[in-house]
């Protein structure tokens, strides 16, 4: 089975914002009520039996069972009887918002985490349409259940075999957007190692630099908003909380911050579309950015956005037909790409890598990515050459390419 997510923006009437909006409302409304009844079935079971509480206390019956999906599903629907806010809401949609609530106590547990949280009218910002009957989709319109034919922008062509399962609403701080979710039944098999390998070496310094000797920048996507961002962010807090100019000043930062995300993914995705090109095998290093997210460098390294590179990197890999694969990630600056040799730590103002064995020398950066292609090579049983160069290469100076800002 193959699924494929596309996302359009929606272009709605002023009547349908209304109605996307009532939607929202109740989808809060409903969470927030299961949320709340689960947790005060959990902490009636937690008072003492020999006294009372000072401050609360929950009149639940010792008998009364756990208010699970089921017990809630059934609950929702005489609830729609009663609840006006909740006879024009489609059902299946309200179903949806218990069913991911479930989802959440059920990780709860699993992960030994906190409660689910509370939503206020910004934090619930998108419901589902489950199901269709018949494919909803004419032209640049799309026909949802009580809100009509909505326009919307196709921004690329909807795919052919391909049956809708369910679509998502979803408010950004530029307008409404949707997901729409396509299955197929079809296999599609996993690349397989093949054609020229790729190593990908990550830092500061350069945001990659890949073992065919290039050096790509690092975008540097806050530092050019921050001051705006600062500015703004000072204006809030003197702002009355409820107040429009608060409204209003939130809304522009939420657009701010959506410039920052979509700047940068734009970035990680032509990025990865490049590195695909011509090559049949990238290997990276198996890093643990939450680390990275925690330390002096924290700031840039969460500008950066490593992780969400490699996600999308894999993904492109994936459906260009190329190997990815991870490597151990230790000791990459530390071994020679040409001899093998374990030449010790350095530290990282020494951004020159001198082999003291065979006289290898070339940028750090640049000899991690040979290594970490040497690894994948190993990793999947493909020879690794004597000459990591491959060409014979002593240095740096005329053969490293710099790639700019994508």
């Amino acid at each position: 089975m193959l699924t494929c997510n596309y996302q359009f923006k929606l272009k709605p009437a002023r009547q349908q914002v209304k109605e996307i909006e009532n939607y929202l409302t109740a989808c809060r409304k409903v969470w927030n009520y299961a949320l709340a009844e689960r947790k005060d079935w959990s902490n009636s079971r937690k008072s003492d039996t020999n006294k009372c509480s000072l401050e609360k206390e929950y009149i639940i019956p010792a008998d009364a069972p756990y208010p699970s999906y089921k017990l809630q599903t059934a609950s929702l629907t005489e609830a729609r009887k009663v609840c006006t806010d909740l006879k024009d809401i489609n059902a299946q949609v309200l179903q949806q918002v218990l069913r991911q609530l479930d989802r959440a106590f059920a990780q709860m547990k699993s992960l030994n985490k906190g409660f689910p949280r509370f939503k206020n009218k910004y934090r619930m910002r998108s419901f589902v349409f489950p199901q269709f009957k018949t494919n909803p989709i004419a032209n640049n319109y799309i026909k949802l259940p009580s809100i009509g034919l909505v326009k919307m922008k196709l921004s690329r062509p909807i795919p052919e075999g391909f049956v809708l399962k369910q679509a998502r609403v979803i408010r950004k701080a530029s307008g409404y957007f949707i997901n729409l979710c396509f299955q197929a039944d079809v296999n599609v098999p996993n690349p397989f190692p093949h054609g020229n390998p790729l190593g990908i070496d990550i830092g500061l310094d350069y945001f990659a630099v890949t073992s065919n000797n290039e050096l790509i920048k690092r975008p540097r996507f806050f530092n050019k908003l921050h001051r705006k961002l600062r500015l703004l962010q000072r204006r809030l807090k003197n702002k009355k909380k409820g107040s429009n100019n608060r409204h209003k000043l939130n809304r522009k930062i939420a657009r701010l911050h959506q410039t920052l995300s979509d700047t940068r993914k734009d970035f990680h995705y032509k990025l990865a579309h490049r590195l695909c090109d011509g090559n049949g095998m990238i290997f990276v290093e198996d890093i643990d950015f939450r680390a990275w997210g925690r330390n002096m460098l924290c700031k840039h390294n969460l500008d950066a956005s490593f992780g969400q590179f490699f996600e999308i990197l894999s993904h492109v890999c994936w459906k260009r037909d190329v190997y990815f694969a991870k490597v151990d990630k230790n000791y990459t600056s530390q071994i020679c790409p040409n001899c093998g040799v374990h030449t010790g730590k350095k530290e990282l103002s020494e951004r020159l890598y001198t082999c003291p064995e065979c006289g290898f020398s070339c940028n750090r950066d640049f000899a991690a990515s040979l290594v970490i292609r040497n690894r994948g090579l190993v990793a999947v049983g493909q020879p690794v050459n004597e000459n990591a160069c491959g060409d014979g290469l002593t240095g740096l100076d005329s053969n490293i390419k710099l790639v700019k800002n994508l």
